[in-house]
């Protein structure tokens, strides 16, 4: 009786596409989190940059930007990524530079990292 059960099962092909998508999910859950921190990453550096600029442009050209402290602070508020960065201005020799880093975890199931972005502007 057992033997004529499993003979009978043989061909059978019930619960193949469970199995396959059993075996896919996990790959295909970690490339969607995988975008979905790359574009974080990559909102982090388009901010830290924009943030950047518009400190150096406002430490050079506007009055409320007048001293280092607030064209930091100035920075600090137009910044909208991941994390709180540090923000240095300073008189060189291209102008008012505004520079910046952070780090930003980055970070995939079982492993994860730190990627260092930094951003540098000067207004003359």
């Amino acid at each position: 009786m057992r033997f004529a059960r499993a003979t009978s099962l043989v061909g059978c092909e019930r619960g193949a596409m469970a199995a396959e998508f059993a075996v896919l999910f996990p790959a295909l859950v970690g490339t969607l989190l995988g975008i979905i921190w790359a574009s974080l990453l990559a909102y982090s550096a388009a901010s830290l940059h924009y943030a950047v600029e518009g400190a150096a442009r406002c430490y050079s050209v506007e009055s409320r930007c007048a001293s280092a402290s607030a064209a930091q602070s100035y920075a600090q508020s137009r910044y909208y990524g991941a994390n709180v960065p540090t923000f240095t201005a300073s008189t060189s020799s291209c102008g008012h530079q505004v520079s910046a880093t952070v780090n930003v975890a980055f970070s995939l199931a079982l492993a994860s990292w730190k990627v260092p972005l930094s951003a540098t502007a000067c207004f003359p």
